[in-house]
């Protein structure tokens, strides 16, 4: 009976409440921002490859070495993001194979493993195993660039971030900046023909995600009252209305319309404008739409 006393005036009590102030700053917009181009290079790699590969493998080093770096950039701003980042270690020791913080940690490690092995086989020229590696390192690089959306989906009372959405969006952002940064470094070690190909990719990318982006703005406050006092933030008067609209006219709607004039003129001025244009736009883009949802109180 004794103890049964001590251990009820030694409980401990807890109360789960939530945390005011933005948890997710801008160390996770460039994280996503950078993710998304170390994933999308590698995507367009492997298109390129199977497409135009005598242009395509002029590439093979570069490619690697852009994504070995921003993939780098994407786990850099991860462990800054941490609340204790030099317990990152309790990841891999520790694994919580529920979380999607773990599995993509996990992920991203062998992800940037293999762009390891791509970088020496193209210093080596071993250009037949580095094609083999490339087709797991492109398996791999969707759940990595899917992984965030996994993570962003686990937050409790956060219905903008809902999971078959974000996924979309993450994969286009992908397509969208991979396709961009391709433009940009394929210089004259792309044709002509390779460049419009990848200027569709970019068109069709900004497209589909900016339709996603309309139909939740639209649509979604239909579907829940905290999507509706979210959507809030970017409409009418909201803070951050300029920098919502910005974003969409920089990242997705003013690239489509310099990839159409680049096709008519046949610029590639016009087109790397396109695709510098759609990698500023989207760091704005994932910047507003990590914020907003932070901003509505939990209570």
């Amino acid at each position: 009976m004794a103890h049964e006393i001590l251990a009820a005036t030694n409980a401990v009590v807890t109360l789960d409440v939530a945390i005011p102030g933005i948890v997710w700053p801008w160390l996770v917009t460039v994280n996503m921002w950078a993710k998304s181009i170390g994933t999308g290079v590698i995507l367009m790699l492997f298109m390129l490859l199977r497409m135009y590969p005598e242009q395509a493998g002029k590439l093979r080093m570069h490619t690697a070495i852009v994504a070995f770096v921003f993939i780098n950039i994407f786990l850099l701003f991860t462990l800054a993001d941490l609340h204790q980042p030099l317990r990152m270690w309790h990841i891999f020791v520790y694994s919580h194979w529920t979380s999607a913080i773990t599995v993509g940690a996990w992920m991203a490690t062998v992800f940037l493993g293999l762009l390891t092995l791509l970088i020496f086989f193209a210093y080596n020229k071993s250009y037949a195993t580095y094609d083999k590696v490339l087709l797991w390192t492109t398996v791999l690089a969707i759940p990595v660039t899917l992984y965030t959306a996994g993570l962003m989906a686990q937050c409790t009372a956060r219905e903008l971030w809902q999971m078959p959405t974000e996924s979309a969006q993450m994969i286009l952002a992908a397509l969208l900046s991979g396709s961009a940064f391709m433009i940009l470094m394929g210089g004259n070690k792309l044709n002509e023909e390779a460049k419009n190909t990848l200027g569709v990719v970019l068109g069709l990318s900004a497209l589909m995600a900016f339709i996603i982006y309309m139909a939740e703005y639209i649509f979604g406050p239909m579907k829940a009252e905290e999507i509706a006092a979210v959507v809030e933030y970017i409409k009418d008067d909201g803070p951050y209305t300029v920098m919502f609209w910005l974003g969409q006219w920089i990242a997705y709607l003013l690239p489509m319309l310099f990839i159409l004039l680049s096709r008519a003129s046949k610029s590639e001025i016009i087109l790397k404008f396109a695709a510098i244009l759609a990698l500023v736009g989207l760091a704005i883009v994932k910047h507003v739409w990590l914020i907003i949802p932070q901003l509505l109180p939990m209570s």
